[in-house]
């Protein structure tokens, strides 16, 4: 593999040439003392990474930092001040740099944070490659997943696209199942026809039944004209039934019938219709379960239960999260009109600690509420909810510290049940959410007594 690339700017020769020597066995590095032979550098070489000093001669670290990104603006610049200068280090980052150290530096520190900020940079690019070669091979621009269990999702669209079957997609709320929806529906011969979407449990079942089969004139009080169905509408397309098993039995009855005769009547008539919509259900029940309680009907269940997809919650797709955080950070940059250039990797730690209940819709509302709050040029810590923190670092309440690190965040959290339990690990372990054998580990990992 390709070493990373820095680029290390400091007047100092000794301070220079010390970053040199430590890392130049894990990175190509150049070096340069002064912002004109660094912007020299920039121009001619591939870097990764930008390690200015603030005060310099002539062209300071922080007119390097923003003419640099102004050409380069996918450069990770990481800023190096003495303590006197940490305020100025602070504003940098405002401007666009991704962190600071303060001098001397701690070389294991330093190391840590390269790791970090080259790992987050990798994942971004891998996220933009990934948008790219779903846009162009695949049409599922709009399902993010790199993860294996997506994988098998995404074969599973393309393999039933082209078929005539009935889909039922399975899964929690908020794991994406009305895009799937219409990834099938894009992929398929049905394409230009329409693609009609009914949120069954958003409609009384009155309701339902004129939405998806219509109603003649004068079939109820208020039917003053004939009304053309979700059925008819989506005729040589797609008809998608969001919660399906919010259905009551009669208009299952219904739906059973027009799956197997390819008919419709509208409420109020005796005239059949024919229609040809392909029907792809969705549901975050146990359908199987309802029929086993007699609440849903068996018969439709095994006309739905052809081809069935099931969408894993995020939880399970820990290899997604940071794809995700990247692309709603996108989507939300361009919509607030903000230049936020990515999450800190403590950020980044935490979010992926964390056990997103509300699945994907959770953590896009999450990030546009970090986007819209942001004052800062990158998402930290100190910008995700307090609630979502202490639930990723096992429940309780901690006062948070935007500049600490996850394990140092999640050491206090551990102390801190200690410390309400008196002592008791047992307690304390129930407190965090945690086995007894992970709090020990912790306990020495933190080398807390």
């Amino acid at each position: 593999m390709n070493k990373p690339t820095l680029l290390i700017v400091d007047d100092e020769k000794s301070a220079r040439d010390g970053l040199v020597r430590a890392l130049r066995r894990d990175y190509h590095v150049f070096a340069a003392e002064d912002g004109v032979s660094a912007l020299e550098i920039l121009d001619s070489q591939t870097i990764d990474v930008l390690l200015s000093d603030v005060r310099m001669p002539g062209m300071d670290g922080m007119a390097l930092m923003q003419r640099a990104l102004g050409k380069y603006p996918d450069l990770t610049v990481i800023i190096l001040t003495a303590y006197g200068d940490v305020e100025l280090a602070v504003q940098a980052m405002k401007y666009g740099a991704t962190d600071f150290m303060t001098k001397p530096i701690n070389l294991d520190k330093l190391e840590l944070v390269l790791e970090r900020l080259l790992k987050a940079k990798k994942i971004q690019l891998e996220n933009e490659q990934l948008k790219v070669q779903l846009d162009d091979k695949y049409g599922l621009e709009n399902i993010i997943g790199r993860s294996a269990p997506m994988q098998e999702v995404f074969d599973t669209i393309r393999q039933v696209a082209s078929s005539r079957a009935t889909v039922l997609i399975q899964g929690e709320s908020g794991t994406g199942k009305e895009l799937v929806a219409k990834a099938i529906h894009q992929l398929s011969p049905r394409s230009k026809g329409p693609f009609v979407a009914v949120h069954c449990a958003a409609l009384s079942q009155n309701l339902l039944e004129s939405e998806l089969f219509g109603h003649e004139k004068g079939a109820f009080t208020g039917a003053m004209e004939r009304r053309i169905g979700r059925f008819e509408k989506a005729d040589s397309g797609s008809l998608f039934l969001d919660e399906i098993s919010e259905i009551d039995a009669s208009v299952q009855v219904k739906i059973l019938r027009t799956l197997e005769e390819r008919q419709i009547e509208r409420v109020g008539g005796d005239t059949p219709v024919d229609v040809d919509a392909r029907l792809i259900a969705a549901t975050n029940r146990d359908l199987r379960g309802m029929v086993d309680d007699g609440d849903f009907r068996e018969d439709l269940f095994y006309r739905l239960y052809v081809v069935v997809i099931t969408l894993p919650p995020l939880r399970e797709r820990q290899d997604d999260i940071l794809l995700l955080l990247n692309h709603y950070l996108a989507v939300f940059n361009e919509e607030n009109g903000k230049q936020i250039n990515g999450f800190t990797p403590a950020a980044y730690d935490l979010l992926s600690r964390y056990e997103w209940p509300g699945n994907i819709r959770e953590l896009r509302n999450l990030v546009e509420r970090m986007v819209v709050l942001a004052h800062g040029s990158v998402l930290d810590v100190g910008d995700v909810p307090a609630q979502v923190c202490e639930k990723a670092l096992g429940g309780g309440s901690i006062q948070l510290d935007a500049e600490l690190t996850v394990d140092e965040m999640e050491k206090r959290m551990v102390i801190q049940a200690l410390e309400k339990t008196g002592g008791n690990r047992t307690k304390a372990a129930e407190k965090l959410g945690i086995s007894r054998r992970t709090l020990h580990r912790k306990l020495n990992q933190y080398g807390i007594s």
